[in-house]
């Protein structure tokens, strides 16, 4: 039997002012060009890609001078209707907070609070079922996983993220249903590896290419998979569990050390 599709909120925006202009990850190169033409149709293609799977999509208005506002997964983590802003790590960064802010205030959610320790939302903090997948190593604060764990009442489990290149766990791991997850071991140390073993034996393993490649940031809805079109491999490998994957071409993100989950947060409006 076919996993399961939930109908998704999601949360985008649009790569208006979009570019490298900084580097605060091993994938940002200042240097680099970005067709900015090609972002939007890429992004757009995203969105219509959610859409036609049944999905709702809100759209925030972008800001100038925040390139980076377009990675809305790092903007927040949302559980049961309640909001957890986050706090980002770098400067460059830190202003995209209070925009996302008033937007989550401006709507019905339950509450709206803003991160005291530094998190980088769903960049860092996955829900899987009823836990929160909670990454730490390079943006999210170990300690923020405690505020996690009061503001938005599911418990946490901390990994521990080891290889730069994977700087968020939304790089490194992606949540397929309540059950199951794809990772790369390799960006966890050896108690996550342990962690992530116990808690998903059957977890589908990605190899460096893929992982390299950003095929772990990905968007399921429990049945769909929204992935790099590239990962040709994963995509059999999630055909054969039973998953349907859809590949979208995100390559100018990756200038930037993004991709599909980047681009996308999700609101979990109800228990």
């Amino acid at each position: 039997m076919k996993p399961s599709a939930r109908r998704r909120h999601y949360l985008m925006c649009p790569p208006t002012y979009f570019g490298v202009e900084y580097a605060i990850n091993p994938w940002m190169d200042p240097g680099a060009v970005v067709d900015t033409r090609r972002a939007a149709d890429q992004w757009e293609q995203l969105r219509t890609v959610h859409q036609k799977l049944g999905h709702t999509v809100h759209v925030i208005e972008p800001r100038p001078g925040l390139p980076d506002m377009v990675f809305t997964a790092n903007a927040a983590t949302v559980v049961d209707g309640r909001v957890l802003v986050s706090r980002f790590r770098h400067a460059e960064r830190a202003a995209e907070a209070a925009h996302f802010r008033t937007w989550f205030a401006r709507r019905p959610f339950r509450q709206v609070s803003t991160a005291d320790r530094v998190n980088e939302g769903q960049g860092d903090v996955l829900t899987a079922g009823r836990k929160l997948l909670a990454g730490t190593g390079f943006r999210t604060e170990r300690a923020a996983h405690r505020e996690l764990r009061t503001v938005l009442g599911l418990p946490v489990v901390t990994l521990t993220l080891v290889d730069p290149r994977f700087y968020h766990l939304d790089t490194a791991l992606a949540v397929l249903d309540e059950d199951q997850v794809m990772y790369y071991p390799e960006a966890f140390d050896e108690a996550s590896r342990a962690t992530l073993l116990a808690l998903f034996p059957s977890a589908l393993r990605a190899t460096t290419a893929e992982a390299e490649g950003f095929a772990l940031n990905a968007v399921s809805d429990g049945r769909h998979v929204v992935l790099p079109d590239t990962a040709d491999r994963l995509a059999d490998e999630l055909a054969a569990r039973g998953f349907d994957p859809v590949g979208v071409d995100v390559s100018e993100f990756r200038k930037a050390g993004g991709g599909a989950k980047c681009c996308t947060l999700e609101l979990h409006l109800e228990p």
